[in-house]
């Protein structure tokens, strides 16, 4: 329900504002309603009789109504319509904060680039709603107004029009019903074709690597043809909409000049009322459009609204613990029984303050389980993990995160320099920074630039290789000092001297610090203090690098 909540408080955290816009919309249509009323008194009071100076003053009532038209056309319509801006902007800055949010989960089950299209295309239609408000009530003004003109004029012209809005309304409000269905499907299938693209273009180098580019092409094109189906659905639901509102409202205008002019004929209304009543039905056709128009926002942004709250109420992924780890942070952690999935079953594992930890498994699910439990992506399904002897569990996930530094295999860079790539999270900034280049080998990196550190990266660091990418993330990770430092396969991408300079230097900048490394190179695993191997999900031997390469077989298969 908390999603739900927000998107409610949200909206309606803007109603003062889209209601002051929707009272100076409705003078907007009083003053319309006027216009043809006032013609009508002209030609009755001031054309037939020849009255020169009642033609005089009824024109300057006329230009009054003109001149109260434009101010609040102008500003009813600029108040709604921040509204809706505001409304939008406020639903976006929710989306960043529940996606960004230490507990996680609002990313489960969706592509990266779909999170992208809701926070932009459907906070900007749930928004919009304020806009159609102001516009609905506008219209719906209009349309009384105008019956109540008709009414002084006629009763059988008011009660026609009174009564008959009803019925509209309710005809509407069924019309948009197949509208807002297929307005979702659209939004969905629009958001599922975005996060495809996305991740297709963020492995677009491997893709070409493997020769993959027809298959990628192929799924492309079958996820984009079903969001064109989607689109072309939610058009022709648009078009029957738009188009049997309009022959609704159109026969319903007709009806109340057919009345008018027989009325006239009957000399029920004097002529000058007869062009009142043609001008007002007339006029009626803008407001019912609106009301149409209105109807079809409210559609679409209800469904919006509800891919909105579905991100806003996502369950976390892991629980809200809300205590601090002991300060100084020691680094000891201990798992007991950890199992998740298939990947760890009842792992026991300890890192002692200040190790050097070596893990290999030849088992990437594990590897990656491991990872995800130690930077609380996720809480294991049974097992406690502890730092320095207090459950993480009972820790807020932000303050996990910044005792314990998960470094990805696959970490992205950063539009900017090299050297602001690294000191992102250094607690030093720059000068910090500058130092751990060295230990993870990006001084050369640096030295191969044409501006050296300051060389400007492009997005996802694309311009480096994959060794040079690799090295100036792991420079930033060692530049955030963090009490505990995980490592995952840090020198995928390096050559073997580079690698046993990169182990080297890792050991000497961790010093003193708890880091672990996952990883089945040789070099880093000879430089840890003590490896654990794991197999099957469970630790399997302990030992040196050379201790297990001598007496575990299946060790030396996976690292050698």
């Amino acid at each position: 329900m908390r999603g739900r909540d927000v998107l409610r408080r949200v909206i309606t955290g803007q109603w003062r504002l889209a209601a002051g816009g929707a009272v100076l919309a409705a003078g907007h249509q009083a003053g319309e309603v006027l216009v043809p009323v006032v013609i009508g008194v002209v030609i009755d009071k001031a054309i037939l009789p020849g009255d020169a100076g009642a033609l005089v003053r009824w024109l300057a009532v006329l230009g009054a109504v003109f001149a109260g038209l434009s101010y609040s056309y102008r500003f009813g319509f600029r108040l709604a319509e921040r509204a809706a801006e505001r409304a939008a902007h406020e639903l976006r800055l929710e989306m960043t904060r529940r996606t960004l949010d230490p507990r996680g989960g609002a990313e489960t089950g969706r592509l990266p680039g779909e999170l992208v299209n809701i926070a932009t295309g459907d906070t900007k239609r749930a928004g919009a709603v304020h806009a159609a408000l102001a516009a609905g009530a506008a219209a719906l003004a209009g349309l009384v107004a105008g019956g109540v003109a008709l009414l002084w004029m006629s009763v059988p012209l008011g009660l026609l029009v009174l009564l008959g809005i009803p019925p509209l309304l309710g005809l509407a409000h069924l019309a948009g019903k197949p509208l807002e269905r297929r307005s979702g499907a659209e939004q969905e299938r629009a958001a599922h074709a975005s996060g495809v693209a996305a991740d297709l273009l963020t492995g677009l180098r491997v893709l070409k690597g493997i020769g993959a580019e027809r298959a990628a092409e192929a799924r492309y094109r079958r996820t984009s043809r079903d969001s064109l189906a989607a689109t072309v659905r939610a058009a022709r639901a648009q078009a029957w909409h738009d188009g049997g509102m309009l022959i609704v409202t159109g026969v319903f205008i007709a009806i109340v000049a057919l009345v008018g002019g027989r009325l006239a004929v009957s000399g029920d209304i004097t002529v000058g009322q007869l062009v009142t009543a043609v001008g007002l039905a007339q006029f009626l056709l803008g407001p019912l459009s609106i009301l149409a128009w209105a109807n079809g926002e409210f559609a679409q942004g209800r469904a919006s609204a509800a891919r909105v709250a579905s991100v806003l109420g996502a369950p976390p992924a892991v629980a809200e613990g809300d205590g601090e780890p002991a300060r100084p942070v020691r680094g000891a952690l201990r798992l007991r029984g950890v199992r998740d999935g298939d990947a760890l079953r009842g792992l026991d594992l300890d890192a002692r303050p200040g190790e050097l930890l070596g893990i290999a498994t030849a088992s990437h699910a594990t590897a990656t389980a491991l990872l995800r439990l130690l930077g609380r992506s996720a809480d294991p399904e049974a097992g406690t993990i502890e730092l320095d002897g207090t459950p993480l569990r009972d820790l807020d996930p932000a303050a996990v995160r910044e005792a314990i530094v998960v470094a990805e295999h696959d970490a992205d860079l950063f539009e900017g320099t090299l050297l602001e790539n690294v000191a992102a999270a250094a607690p030093g900034g720059p000068d910090g920074a500058a130092a751990v280049l060295g230990a993870a080998a990006a001084d050369e990196v640096a030295a191969n630039l044409p501006h050296g550190t300051g060389t400007l990266l492009t997005e996802r660091g694309r311009s480096l290789s994959g060794g040079q990418r690799q090295r100036v993330a792991l420079a930033r990770a060692l530049a955030t000092a963090a009490p505990v430092l995980v490592l995952h396969d840090p020198t995928t991408a390096v050559d073997t001297f580079t690698e046993a300079r990169i182990a080297a230097g890792v050991r000497e900048a961790r010093s003193g610090r708890t880091t672990i490394v996952v990883a089945t190179s040789p070099a880093l695993l000879a430089a840890a203090d003590r490896v654990v191997f794991l197999d099957g999900g469970t630790a399997a031997a302990e030992g040196t690098h050379g201790e297990l390469v001598h007496e575990h077989p299946a060790y030396r298969a996976t690292v050698l």
